[in-house]
């Protein structure tokens, strides 16, 4: 049989890949907070730009300046993740010219969870 021992060179090794090991360990912890963070942002933007969205048809009325405004906010409303939801009938109500199409405003209030139709006073 033959017996093995380690020298000291094997031991000092067996040192250095400790803190090598702890420090891959931070890294990868690093890295969890580092994606939650930008998870986090990225859901706040989404519920910031969608706010906007339907801040627009709080009063059930549709003017050219806001339809000008939701033009607007399409494009990072979709890069934020807005969901489509929103954004098809916010995209038909910004493109619709003089008029107000009435079933992508009730679709747009009803995906803000606002009253689809609100009554006239």
């Amino acid at each position: 049989m033959t017996k093995t021992t380690r020298g000291p060179h094997q031991w000092r090794l067996a040192l250095l890949a400790l803190p090598i090991a702890a420090l891959l360990g931070a890294c990868a912890q690093v890295e969890d907070t580092a994606r939650d963070a930008v998870s986090s942002a990225a859901t706040a933007a989404a519920g910031e730009v969608k706010e906007q969205i339907c801040k627009v048809t709080e009063d059930g009325l549709v003017s050219a300046q806001d339809k000008e405004l939701l033009g607007g906010l399409i494009a990072p409303a979709r890069t934020a993740g807005v969901p489509e939801a929103i954004l098809a009938p916010a995209d038909r109500l910004a493109e619709s010219g003089d008029a107000v199409p009435d079933d992508a405003l009730s679709e747009l209030r009803g995906a803000c969870g606002q009253e689809p139709e609100p009554s006239a006073t």
